[in-house]
């Protein structure tokens, strides 16, 4: 059921009439009044019910468009803290006719400054190398003999894993020692 059906039902519900009044014809005053003062109590909670309904139909659609707001300042707290890097990647694409080991090192500059930008957003580098594999972890893409290293040991990393165990953002790719 939507939000508009929703309302719609409980307007209703608000709206229909109840039960049809009692005849009070020879009903003794004190009853009337308290009749009265019955219907008057419901007519005020009937009108809170709407009102409390209303508030919180515009609360709903606040917090929706608020959300709405927060992600796209993080996405763009997140591509501003990028700009650096693309920037030093622009300069080393200038400099390309420079001696190759240069390039190299500005390359490996701008590497090291991406990566602390993951790590300053919370999804560091890992160091699985020669770490036992862990499947929660580690993606296993081969699987080799080798003598030099306990079986289930991590021989090689292909692809780097970011991120913490409580927040991963990419496992890593990994070839593991098979038992001899």
């Amino acid at each position: 059921m939507t939000d508009q059906e929703r309302e719609r039902a409980a307007s209703r519900a608000v709206a229909s009439p109840g039960p049809p009044e009692p005849a009070t014809d020879g009903v003794d005053p004190q009853v009337r009044g308290e009749i009265a003062e019955l219907r008057d109590q419901l007519a005020r909670s009937e009108e809170r019910y709407r009102r409390a309904v209303a508030d919180f139909d515009n609360l709903r659609k606040r917090m929706a468009r608020d959300a709405d707001r927060e992600r796209e300042d993080e996405r763009a707290r997140v591509a501003a803290r990028w700009l650096p890097v693309l920037d030093n990647l622009e300069l080393a694409l200038q400099h390309a006719a420079a001696e190759p080991a240069s390039i190299v090192s500005g390359l490996e500059a701008v590497r090291q400054q991406a990566l602390a930008v993951l790590a300053d957003l919370g999804y560091p580098l890992r160091a699985d190398l020669n770490e036992p594999f862990d499947p929660s972890r580690h993606e296993a893409v081969a699987v080799l003999p080798a003598t030099d290293a306990a079986p289930g040991t991590i021989l090689q990393v292909v692809r780097p894993g970011y991120g913490t165990d409580e927040r991963p953002l990419r496992p890593a790719s990994v070839v593991v020692a098979k038992g001899a």
